[in-house]
């Protein structure tokens, strides 16, 4: 978004005018995250998880690169060549256990950002496709560390990459012959590995790619922020820098300090103690679950347990899919007028009351025995799941009687005092 009263680069020496006239890279980065980039005076440390997210994939990039230099993809010393990391490599243990719970808070930065796009309705007019591109890198993602669980080749990684291929077979016609494509074969072996392992190391950087999409999708619209109304005058915002690059750092601190608690002290809790057992094809483990991030979907995915014109296990994927891919619908389907839900006061309940319980049964559903009376459970919350996106969306969209909302970001922060806001002698700006 162009902003009349945004702070020209300027450079200041021979050097940056010269870089200025033949790679003006200093100012891209001046109007991206300087001082040349006004943002919403009033963001919430909610607004901190995209700079988050944006250092997590740079942390797994860093990290994974090291790890591949030393990992062997092969079936018969995969295994041990994740134990010579952590073993005998120089600080490889760090670099092991920082890409392994680098994954699960990279996914929890990533469900916190998304869930403050649902309060706030980030995926609304006119920032649509940033809200596209978004929940494409959280696919991304998705399959990045679905590959990445299987090259550790403990017990947890074979089953868990021979159930997930798996669930290809249950496609009409061509599932089985894709099943075989993915695997290389009909098990999970070397050829599967070595797919995995190459596809592992490439999707970061093209989730990177999608990423610099996502922020310059961002910056033609500008942010949102928690209020919902546009910016309409020069006090509404603030420099970038250094007002939110502060604060960002203020959220990085905090944010490291949490991760490397887990490194150093708990570097196994959010894994699965069945992957420090090598792969074994001929014993099954009791019970086989994915990543903690992969719970909810899991849950949908274990949710259809009987046919009905379609196999069971077909309904299960169909369903695993359609519950990621029906965000991309969300500006379509929720067609308030009002983005954020501190004025919607139908929405809060539902979200707070429902969607919010509803993913957190799901999470813990999702690492349950498949038995009664979990997937009764999970049938219950895969049906208001579906439902409060594909009807309880729409409906309150249409009924909802929004609360008042301020004039200004400046009203929302300071007050509805005219002179407060606009100084002394302002006249409202013209909408």
């Amino acid at each position: 978004m162009s902003f009349p009263w945004a702070k020209e680069y300027e450079p200041k020496n021979d050097l940056t005018k010269f870089l200025d006239e033949k790679l003006p890279l200093p100012r891209f980065v001046y109007n991206a995250v300087g001082a040349g980039y006004p943002v919403p005076r009033n963001l919430s440390y909610f607004w901190n998880f995209g700079v988050l997210a944006g250092f997590c994939l740079m942390l797994q990039i860093v990290t994974g690169v090291v790890l591949a230099m030393h990992y062997a993809a092969n079936a018969d010393i995969a295994f041990s060549s994740v134990e010579h990391i952590m073993r005998d490599v120089n600080w490889g243990w760090l670099m092991r256990y920082a890409h392994a719970n680098g994954a699960s808070f990279f996914f929890l930065v990533i469900y916190i950002h998304i869930f403050r796009g649902f309060f706030y309705a980030s995926y609304k007019p006119p920032r649509e496709m940033i809200w596209l591109l978004g929940v494409t890198i959280f696919l991304l993602m998705m399959a990045t560390a679905f590959m990445g669980y299987v090259l550790p080749w403990g017990q947890m990684s074979f089953w868990g990459a021979k159930v997930i291929t798996g669930l290809f077979g249950a496609i009409p016609l061509v599932g089985e012959p894709l099943q075989v494509w993915l695997l290389g074969g009909y098990a999970p072996d070397n050829a599967a590995l070595n797919r995995f392992f190459s596809l592992h190391f490439l999707l970061p950087f093209v989730i990177a790619g999608c990423v610099i999409l996502h922020i310059w999708a961002l910056h033609i619209p500008g942010s949102s922020n928690p209020t919902g109304v546009e910016i309409k005058q020069e006090s509404d915002t603030l420099p970038f820098h250094p007002y939110y690059t502060a604060k960002d750092g203020f959220g990085l601190g905090v944010f490291l300090l949490l991760f490397f608690s887990f490194v150093f002290f708990l570097p196994n809790v959010l894994g699965h103690p069945d992957n420090y057992i090598p792969a074994n094809p001929l014993s099954t483990p009791a019970h086989i679950v994915p990543e903690w991030y992969f719970y909810p979907f899991y849950a949908i995915l274990r949710a259809f347990t009987f046919d009905f014109i379609l196999p069971a296990k077909l309904w299960g994927v169909l369903a695993m899919f359609a519950s990621i891919l029906v965000w991309f619908f969300l500006p379509w389907l929720d067609k308030g007028p009002v983005r954020s839900g501190h004025y919607r006061p139908l929405f809060r309940k539902f979200f707070w009351f429902g969607l919010i319980p509803c993913m957190a049964f799901l999470f813990f559903l999702g690492g349950a025995p498949a038995e009664e009376p979990y997937v009764m459970m999970s049938q219950l919350a895969t049906a208001y799941y579906f439902l409060h996106f594909l009807v309880i969306l729409p409906i309150i969209s249409s009924i909802e009687r929004p609360e008042p909302m301020p004039y200004s970001i400046t009203e929302a922060v300071l007050g509805s005092d005219k002179k407060a806001v606009l100084g002394e002698n302002a006249e409202p700006v013209a909408v």
